[in-house]
């Protein structure tokens, strides 16, 4: 059941299928390649989760800026 939740963006896969992806993902790259790969998404991530934070602060004050202004 928690399989399929996690799993929900993927489209239904099933465990089989999830496992062989990840066998051909591990062929491809190797195992000392993986890892990098895996930081440089969490870095991308992270950035991402500033850039948006950061918009949203610039909105909410332009918003609260415009307040006072009236």
């Amino acid at each position: 059941m928690v399989y399929t939740n996690i799993f929900a963006f993927i489209g239904g896969l099933g465990g089989t299928e999830v496992i062989l992806i990840l066998f051909a993902i591990l062929l491809l790259f190797g195992a000392k390649r993986i890892p990098e790969l895996a930081k440089g998404l969490g870095r991308g991530i992270r950035e991402f989760k500033d850039a948006t934070k950061e918009i949203k602060t610039d909105i909410e004050n332009s918003v609260k800026d415009d307040n006072r202004a009236k």
